[in-house]
């Protein structure tokens, strides 16, 4: 958990702080343990595996024609005559028996879902505003920057400009002896 003080900034609301003080509280996705499913969810997703699978549909189709070419050519005896009643009423035994099965898992999964897409936003929000306090930061470093560069510009300005000013000075008075010497010079070569 990150325990780094959030600066306070233009960008950033109280409302957007204090959810990011939330979301860094939080566990992380990655070690949110799931409830394990209790032994009717296990059941629920069984079945729910096994009728939806290619498996059971071509076993089933398969025991469907049995049955149905048994009926009409009647090899055996006629147990369902057409319009197959008996075989509607196993099939619809069947699809009551195994919708509320299909509907746990579902709404199981559902569940599961929901939670990681919760956990999947609140991960989003929390890159979000950690991604704009990043931002601001280096902002408010790169105005100092600039301040502390704006600061050394003006203290070496100074400083040459001082250098200057010695270097004027030490001209201006070297030059006034070299005028001096070549007047003595002249006054001198005239007498």
């Amino acid at each position: 958990m990150d325990t780094s003080p959030i600066v306070t900034s233009p960008q950033l609301t109280p409302t957007d702080l204090e959810r990011l003080s939330y979301l860094r509280s939080i566990q992380p996705a990655r070690s949110t343990t799931l409830r394990s499913p209790s032994r009717g969810d296990r059941i629920a997703d069984l079945v729910t595996q096994i009728v939806g699978s290619w498996r059971f549909i071509i076993i089933q189709s398969c025991l469907l024609t049995v049955w149905i070419v048994l009926n009409v050519v009647a090899w055996i005896g006629h147990w369902d005559p057409y319009p197959f009643i008996l075989l509607n009423l196993a099939l619809s035994f069947q699809a009551a028996y195994a919708t509320p099965f299909i509907l746990m898992s579902q709404n199981r999964q559902s569940t599961l879902d929901r939670d990681n897409a919760q956990q999947d936003l609140d991960c989003d929000i929390k890159a979000e505003l950690e991604i704009e306090l990043i931002h601001e930061k280096l902002d408010l470093l790169k105005e100092r920057e600039i301040a502390d560069l704006h600061e050394k510009l003006d203290s070496l300005k100074d400083r040459e400009i001082a250098n200057l000013h010695l270097l004027v000075r030490s001209q201006a008075e070297t030059i006034a002896r070299i005028e001096e010497l070549l007047l003595r010079q002249i006054t001198t070569d005239r007498r």
